[in-house]
């Protein structure tokens, strides 16, 4: 049963918020899965390729089943306006319900500040979680990574190594360039925690360098306790990675398509409101449409907006009796436009008397309309004292007019000697 856009629109009741529909997000998540299923299914039937089986542990099997064969489920989000006037190299961070690495065979690579001796005594710690100590294969520090991975397949070799990059905050910036596009073009962009110590004074967060103390170790002083260092990596690897570009797009990876839809729409949802109260300036105002699809699908709509601009202010409307009144007088114009000549039209002016006149001040136009009226008014006078002369016969006689005779004189003496 298809979906109007009506149904997909969740207009505001006074006072309130837009928010999304539960039930609409679990339908579109469960009928994207069941496509994903669907067209898995199938193409596994026109393949000719038979997978072998992989083993007789069971362990491993179910294990096996919750990396294999999946395909990961994108959240788009479209805004009105861009999300950030220039590109975010610093990931952010929403927190959700379902993992999107619940594996216990997880890999992570950690890039540390130097020293990086402190951050391995820390995670060596009795006190750090065994478990998930275990998960951190690999700690190296910034001017190591430097000197190590210069070339671009080892880069390579170092991003298939692992599953997840976490980075120190301090350094984030600084792995751009050392890096390169090989990961920050990838899935497996570094994800920053805080990891260094910091300490309260007077209500306000200082670094544990800048406060006054005795002095200690410096490699110990650099590192928060195992306990805060352990709640950073949990709290990264539950996250779901937040990179922003400068568009009205973005694209979170919330599920996997191997999950039931609940999770999926529980994900979906807690993403939604991160996005809005942390990087979508004024919230659903400015949010266009929120859509959900797989790796190879089209895009299903969750969400839309009613209203394409941000504030009531950048669009005005025209009534339709303006409208109207709009076009009764175009045509009134034009009307009176076909009935004018060639003569009657005004002659279009140059730009420089255009100025000319506009830049006259109205003293100036003031004399010359009374030099106007002054010059008429002596015209008038000697027209009529001219016809007044006519009327009363004052008017001389005019002289008689030549003759042939009197043009055609004989030539002188002196006129033929000149000519000869």
């Amino acid at each position: 049963m298809a979906v109007s856009p009506d149904a997909l629109v969740k207009a505001p009741a006074a006072g309130s918020h837009h928010q999304l529909d539960t039930s609409q997000v679990l339908r579109a998540s469960t009928a994207l899965l069941s496509h994903i299923k669907a067209e898995d299914q199938r193409k596994a039937a026109d393949s000719t390729v038979k997978k072998l089986p992989l083993g007789d542990d069971d362990e491993d099997e179910e294990g096996e089943d919750e990396f294999t064969d999946k395909s990961p489920i994108w959240l788009i989000l479209t805004t009105k306006k861009h999300l950030v006037d220039k590109n975010r190299l610093k990931p952010g961070k929403i927190a959700v319900p379902h993992s999107l690495n619940p594996s216990s065979n997880l890999s992570i690579c950690l890039i540390t500040a130097d020293p990086q001796r402190a951050v391995k005594d820390t995670i060596a710690d009795p006190h750090f979680p065994q478990e998930l100590a275990g998960k951190v294969t690999k700690i190296i520090g910034f001017s190591k990574l430097k000197d190590r991975y210069k070339s671009f397949e080892s880069r390579r070799q170092l991003l298939s190594e692992h599953d997840i990059f976490l980075a120190d905050d301090r350094i984030i910036l600084r792995l751009v360039n050392t890096l390169g596009k090989i990961f920050f073009k990838s899935t497996k962009r570094p994800i920053p925690i805080r990891i260094d110590e910091i300490q309260k004074v007077d209500g306000k967060r200082v670094k544990a360098a800048d406060k006054k103390r005795p002095p200690t170790d410096e490699k110990a002083a650099s590192v928060a306790s195992p306990a805060i260092v352990a709640k950073e990596i949990e709290k990264a690897i539950s996250c779901v990675p937040v990179n922003l570009a400068p568009a009205a797009t973005a694209a979170l990876r919330v599920g996997w398509s191997n999950w039931p839809a609940e999770k999926v729409a529980d994900n979906i949802a807690a993403v939604v409101d991160g996005m809005l109260d942390k990087y979508v300036s004024r919230g659903w105002r400015n949010l266009k449409a929120v859509h959900v699809k797989g790796a190879n699908t089209a895009a299903m709509p969750v969400w839309l907006a009613n209203e394409l601009w941000v504030e009531d202010g950048d669009v005005k409307e025209n009534k339709e009796g303006e409208e109207k009144a709009v076009k009764g007088k175009k045509r009134k114009s034009i009307a009176e436009g076909e009935g004018e000549t060639e003569g009657d039209k005004p002659k279009k002016t140059a730009k420089r008397s255009k100025l000319v006149t506009d830049g006259k001040k109205e003293g100036e136009r003031a004399e010359e309309d009374e030099l106007k009226a002054a010059r008429k008014a002596k015209l008038q006078a000697q027209k009529a004292k001219a016809v007044a002369q006519v009327d009363g016969g004052d008017v001389p006689a005019l002289p008689a007019a030549k003759t042939k005779a009197d043009i055609k004189k004989p030539r002188t003496k002196l006129a033929k000697k000149s000519k000869a």
